[in-house]
């Protein structure tokens, strides 16, 4: 009887090392077995043969107690282990009843974090009083347009941007335009793909400065490089494909832009000059750029560039357009002089003859603190018989300026403009411009 607590021991031992019994009550089983059990097998070791009555009489009560300790102990084992929540087995959905699918809109959501895109938008708008000599016109005040500049890292890799512009017309009312909308992978420094509409890369002035009086030295652009909806003459936007990136030169820094689009309509004013949708024939506009910006002098560009296109005027044979165009600039802190030159050439299908439509501008200006004076002389010298835009002729003379930023986000601008136009008379027009960012 003497040893018929030891395999009850050893079984408790068992228990806890198994991890059948709760870590709550680990700690004082171990404690009280070791304290009990170095006794118990020191006594039942030592134990002489020839233990008088009243030693064999304790160690039995010793024993007695210890296993109703452990059947106290067995009792609180089997009330917690009960009292622990079992854990429940996974239910498999029978073979008639899949599990439904996620639902799209919690699908996307996983795929795409919105808050990572980054989008940023900037402001610009003017407001001008002016006024001209020129028969029919009146002195106004004109809202400009408001451009909306939206900007958004889609990822690494790609880049959107898009200028959303509010402007209101000679009818007084506004409407919305979509000028730009550029969807850029860039593969790196030499490649940068971009889908959608864009500035064609024609010159300097049209990618330089964009739908942004405020961006601009002047009141407005030069007449070479006025948008299409106001009587410019160049396809100033384009819809389809770009490509760009930087030439291995050196420090002679060559970049190139290589375009294919829709081109523009033939120049009427009752259709849209931008195919946003349609294009009215197969043929496709191309252009090619390529400009340097050499290490040695900072804000210097000198390039070149050619664009080619085929217009399908009604009730007219088709015209090849040819568009070439260079330019050479400097724009430093306080300097700037802007000198660009062009021939946009007409050749109607079926005729020998061809439309040649030179013009250039010059541009100078310097900055005394918040002041910068500057002037600007342009050319334009277009056929009477010219087949596409017969009302531009001849065009030419000065414009004189003063700019006065008023803060880091408004600009005054104050100029005069001459204008000799060949037969036609000459005019005289002022301008007063309010331009901003915000």
């Amino acid at each position: 009887m003497k040893y018929s607590t030891l395999p009850r021991i050893k079984a408790l031992f068992a228990l806890i090392f198994a991890g059948r019994i709760p870590g709550i009550l680990k700690l004082p089983l171990l404690l009280g077995t070791f304290l009990i059990s170095p006794n118990l097998y020191a006594q039942q070791a030592n134990a002489p043969s020839d233990m008088n009555p009243q030693t064999a009489q304790m160690l039995l009560q010793r024993m007695d107690q210890l296993e109703a300790t452990v059947r106290e102990l067995r009792a609180a084992l089997a009330q917690a282990t009960a009292a622990m929540p079992q854990p429940t087995p996974p239910q498999t959905a029978p073979p008639s009843q899949p599990e439904p699918e996620p639902q799209a809109e919690h699908t996307m959501s996983e795929a795409m974090d919105l808050n990572k895109t980054l989008l940023r938008i900037r402001g610009f708008s003017d407001v001008t009083l002016h006024g001209s000599n020129l028969k029919g016109d009146t002195t106004s005040f004109s809202l400009g347009q408001v451009d909306l500049f939206i900007t958004s890292d889609v990822s690494e890799k790609l880049k959107f941007l898009s200028e959303v512009v509010f402007e209101a017309g000679r009818d007084n009312a506004f409407g919305v335009d979509v000028e730009r909308l550029l969807l850029t992978y860039s593969f790196g420094d030499f490649l940068n793909v971009g889908v959608g509409r864009f500035h064609s890369a024609i010159g300097y002035y049209n990618t330089a400065y964009h739908h942004s009086t405020w961006l601009q030295t002047t009141t407005g652009r030069p007449f070479l490089f006025e948008f299409e909806d106001r009587g410019g003459i160049l396809p100033i936007h384009n819809v389809g494909m770009t490509a760009s990136g930087r030439i291995p030169s050196g420090n002679l820094g060559l970049h190139y832009v290589a375009e294919v689009g829709n081109g523009r309509t033939s120049r009427s004013p009752i259709f849209e000059p931008v195919q946003n949708v349609l294009d009215e024939n197969n043929h496709k506009s191309v252009n090619f750029a390529v400009f340097a910006r050499p290490e040695a002098v900072r804000g210097l560009q000198a390039g070149l560039s050619i664009y080619r296109d085929l217009l399908a005027p009604l009730n007219s044979p088709r015209i090849g357009e040819t568009i070439f165009a260079a330019h050479a600039v400097y724009t430093g802190l306080s300097f700037e002089w802007l000198n660009e030159a062009l021939l946009l050439r007409h050749a109607p299908q079926g005729t020998s003859r061809v439309f040649d439509t030179p013009g250039f501008y010059t541009q100078v200006s310097k900055r005394f603190g918040s002041y910068r004076p500057y002037v600007r002389y342009q050319y334009v010298n277009a056929s009477q018989s010219e087949p596409v835009f017969s009302d531009v002729g001849l065009r030419h003379g000065p414009s004189v300026g003063l700019r006065y930023d008023l803060s880091d986000f408004v600009a005054l601008k104050l100029q005069y403009d001459y204008t000799a136009r060949g037969r036609d008379q000459a005019f005289h027009a002022l301008a007063l411009q309010a331009g901003f960012t915000f």
